[in-house]
């Protein structure tokens, strides 16, 4: 059951069971079209399928903003930017296969392939990145660290298949397919590096609510458990650091708000009619949800007394596809939205949310989402990934596409190049470098370096 995702099936009242992700696999978009903002009026997790094992990572394909145009991501590619070798050692003992950075003949400071690891068994479902340290999650239910591509400890949960990752300060967040959510920390006691220092919910609260029969939620036909746990997968988490509150996203239907400093569960909600795929926390408040259902739909964070409470606002989106992934970005106030059909709709918020059009830029279904800076990244089925920029007016041009993924790209994490950063004040806002973390099915992590201002050196 772990390797399914609900989606819905057009003309049936019912939602159907959960079905393999094969199926989700084949389910293609229209012909790839980059839409801009004023032309658009549509309204328009976890995965297994057949794919091939990752021996060496192929060469990138890198296509060139200066022929991209609205035609879409499908303009013809320049020629490889880069072929890096790459060689793995012999001499590594973690179940991961560390690959040597690429060689890149043009600086440090060009776009492309940087370098990759590759794990002998199991896929990548989880990135997270902070502080130059990546964090890995997989099915082996281990959390690996790396830094500069180098193992650097991690740690492993009793069970679980690790589903979402989030940092926060000197604590990590992890999300688990047997419903729940494990605290961790540095610590030097310990021979990984890393020591677990509690669950959600705690065992304390868990104990109380079960003592309280009013506490107690019907979740199937004969059976009942206590609101505060979540009792099928957690899929996504989200924090909102500001407010100091985690949000937890699950197939169980439900929302789930922590608050950090006690690990105390505040609030849980019934927010879809099907299997939550992702949460995020957005401006102004806002909370936006994407579900198997099909829709998009958007919560208030108000006080309520001494406590926060959330309430339901609108749905952004109501379609037959399941949407697979959201992403915020909190800077421009756009909504992106991932669906099974290969679409990223968008929204903008100027004075009131309004629908902003569509990216397309895939044939299989979107799987994941990231923005950094101006740039917004869709990860699919397809095995590639989209690096979309957005223009002033709400345009969004296709700068690249990156491939080389032998699976679907499950995960993406993004964080600046600290190496651009070091070098001074020199670079203005529209020459931004960023490293992105792609993760796959194909039992691979992949590091790139994009930049908002992309131009071929070839």
């Amino acid at each position: 059951m772990k390797n399914a995702v609900k989606i819905p099936v057009a003309g049936n009242a019912a939602w159907p069971s959960r079905v393999k992700f094969g199926d989700l696999l084949l389910h293609k978009s229209e012909p790839t079209v980059l839409s801009p903002l004023s032309h658009q009026e549509d309204d328009e997790d976890d995965s297994s399928s057949q794919h091939s094992n990752a021996s060496a990572a192929s060469s990138p394909r890198y296509s060139d903003a200066n022929r991209a145009s609205t035609s879409g991501c499908d303009a013809s590619p320049t020629p490889p930017m880069m072929s890096p070798w790459i060689q793995s050692s012999p001499y590594v003992k973690s179940p991961w296969i560390k690959l040597s950075p690429g060689i890149q003949p043009y600086g440090r400071s060009e776009n492309g392939l940087i370098g990759s690891l590759l794990r002998e068994e199991g896929h990548v479902y989880s990135l997270a990145a902070s502080g130059g340290m990546l964090y890995t999650g997989s099915d082996s239910k281990n959390i690996r660290v790396w830094k500069s591509l180098k193992d650097a400890g991690g740690f492993k949960s009793s069970s679980g298949l690790v589903k979402a990752i989030v940092i926060s300060s000197h604590k990590i967040f992890t999300g688990h397919q047997d419903g729940k959510i494990r605290i961790w920390r540095v610590s030097d006691k310990s021979s990984s590096g890393y020591k677990r220092i509690g669950t959600l919910p705690t065992l304390k609260e868990y104990l109380k609510s079960s003592m309280n029969p009013k506490s107690y939620v019907q979740v199937r036909r004969h059976r009942k458990v206590p609101r505060v746990k979540h009792f099928d997968a957690v899929s996504c988490l989200s924090l909102n650091r500001e407010a100091g509150l985690l949000y937890s996203g699950s197939w169980d239907k439900t929302i789930k708000v922590w608050r950090l400093s006690d690990s105390k569960c505040l609030e849980s909600f019934d927010a879809h009619d099907d299997a939550i795929n992702s949460v995020t926390v957005g401006f102004d408040g806002l909370v936006f949800s994407g579900s198997a259902d099909g829709t998009v739909k958007v919560w208030r964070r108000e006080l309520h007394g001494r406590n926060t409470r959330h309430f339901y606002l609108k749905t952004m989106l109501h379609q037959e596809n399941a949407v697979t992934s959201l992403v915020v970005n909190c800077v421009s106030a756009a909504v992106y939205s991932g669906s099974s059909d290969g679409l990223v709709n968008f929204w903008e918020c100027e004075k009131h949310l309004r629908y902003g059009g569509v990216l397309r830029g895939h044939k299989l279904a979107v799987l994941c989402l990231a923005t950094a800076g101006k740039l917004v990244l869709s990860g699919s089925a397809d095995k590639s990934v989209c690096v979309w920029k957005r223009e002033d007016g709400g345009f969004h041009l296709c700068l690249a596409v990156l491939t080389g993924h032998h699976g679907p790209v499950k995960c993406l994490a993004v964080e600046q190049d600290q190496d651009l950063s070091e070098e001074g004040d020199d670079h203005d806002d529209d020459e931004k470098s960023w490293i992105v973390y792609s993760g796959s099915l194909d039992k691979s992590v992949k590091v790139w370096r994009v930049s908002e201002n992309y131009s071929s050196t070839a």
